[in-house]
């Protein structure tokens, strides 16, 4: 345990001595590692280590967060003293018993990246490295990036909680370049998951390699996409980003419980068309978003958001939860100890539907097929986004067509919803990370192929 229960119940009473009704102790120590192949050779292998303690205490709807990497005595409870002066007068320290729970992992790794020699990690990267090479001639740089992260996690509370988690991720990506010597197109190959190494066992780095690669040569021979607003078929996986962006946050209690989302009060209401079912899944086993417990010592749950186009639940940690009169939804995330929690998602994914895949492309006329998307940004009060297409495909008389690039999707999150009138059944996820008030996190994003009926392009 990286703190002990005794020293806990003092700690929790020190915090809450100037009144607060809540308190809570996020402990961690988390190691990082990091090996990177440029050009075939291992250019950078870093490993690091955090190490420090978040207090937070809560009155009513007020917040006061507080956080130190000084783990001596002395230093925590300076950090409680802190954290309760600044909630108010201080007072008489509450008696706080603390009662251990163990929650069941879900999501254990074979192989702990961080305990495998560095000649094992280095020859996975080698071997993405060379089949994205032999791909063709025209790949000139490939560079391959192996994380892994170790995170152990306690925390402790004043409704007497005491429990901690243990979260393995491990996560491959291969980076290729593919030049004709006039210009370059990049494409990348990535796979991730709460698990070791064995993960590769399956998702092996040559198939990552290899399409990575492929995606840059591709996009080398394409020309530029056209602009305006036309029909749009995005394809499974990291498609799901634009779910995520311009409607996910919008969900989350860090905008609702502030009148800052574009659906606040509408649970009950009709927010997408009656083919969009949504979910996110703490719970998905080995996903990269899952937890076993969020970050407020919540145990994680599948939550559906839509369900035929009706908005069914938010995303809730316990501020907001406080603010909206609503319970947690085991969705209380947080970057590290640095950072207070707040809402946040895990692995959030349109559902399967029932439209077969191939009736919906063949049923464009004439569109853009978005085989794979990029980053983007988005309004999360508005909805309103724009994000790239990173891989995209001109759509004619029902048939995909040339390979395009330059590609931007534009559009408000609230409209692409009711928009979506074609919902397939190849559902996928893919990995990345997301940024927002409380740092950046895990998340998955999935959907199966979709078919938007109207929005705007931007190309050329």
């Amino acid at each position: 345990m990286l703190l002990q229960k005794r020293s806990l119940s003092e700690l929790l009473g020190i915090a809450m001595s100037s009144g607060a009704d809540f308190a809570e102790i996020f402990a961690e120590n988390t190691t990082n590692g990091t090996m990177t192949l440029i050009g075939g050779k291992v250019e950078d292998i870093l490993n690091k280590t955090l190490s420090g303690v978040g207090i937070r205490l809560l009155k009513g709807t007020q917040s006061v967060y507080a956080s130190t990497s000084d783990i001596t005595w002395s230093g925590l409870v300076r950090c409680a003293s802190q954290a309760a002066a600044a909630m108010g007068e201080i007072g008489d320290r509450p008696q706080i018993v603390l009662e251990e729970r163990i929650f069941p992992n879900i999501h254990g790794a074979k192989r702990v990246t961080s305990g495998v020699s560095n000649t094992i990690q280095a020859e996975l990267l080698h071997r993405g490295y060379k089949a994205a090479k032999e791909y063709s001639a025209e790949i000139v740089q490939v560079q391959g990036t192996l994380l892994n992260v170790d995170r152990n996690i306690l925390i402790a509370n004043s409704d007497g909680l005491l429990t901690e988690d243990r979260q393995v991720r491990t996560r491959l990506t291969f980076n290729s370049i593919a030049s004709n010597g006039a210009e370059n197109q990049s494409g990348t190959g990535s796979y991730g998951a709460r698990a070791g190494l064995e993960l590769y066992d399956d998702v092996t780095p040559e198939y990552l390699g290899r399409d990575s690669a492929r995606c840059a040569v591709t996009m080398l021979h394409a020309g530029y996409c056209p602009a305006g607003k036309m029909m749009v078929a995005i394809e499974n996986g990291f498609g799901g980003v634009i779910f995520h962006e311009a409607c996910g946050h919008s969900l989350e209690a860090t905008s609702v419980s502030t009148g800052r989302s574009q659906f606040c009060g509408k649970l009950g209401q009709q927010i997408a068309n009656e083919k969009v079912t949504a979910i996110d899944d703490g719970t998905e086993p080995n996903s990269w978003g899952s937890n076993n417990i969020d970050d407020e010592g919540t145990p994680t749950q599948k939550l559906v958001l839509i369900e035929n186009g009706i908005l069914k639940n938010y995303l809730v940690d316990k501020l907001g939860g406080r603010r909206m009169n609503m319970a947690p939804t085991g969705c209380s995330r947080r970057e590290n100890y640095h950072y207070e929690p707040t809402s946040r998602m895990s692995n959030t994914y349109i559902a399967n539907g029932t439209d077969d895949n191939k009736e919906i492309i063949a049923s464009m006329e004439y569109g853009l097929y978005a085989a794979a998307m990029g980053g983007g940004s988005v309004n999360p009060v508005t909805g309103e986004f724009n994000f790239a297409v990173r891989e995209g495909y001109m759509v004619r008389d029902g048939k995909i067509a040339e390979p395009v690039r330059g590609a931007t999707l534009i559009g408000k999150g609230s409209e692409i919803l009711m928009n979506i009138d074609r919902v397939g059944t190849n559902l996928a996820s893919a990995q990345g990370m997301c940024g927002s008030a409380s740092g950046s996190i895990p998340t998955n994003v999935g959907q199966p192929l979709i078919r938007v009926s109207s929005i705007t392009v931007g190309g050329r």
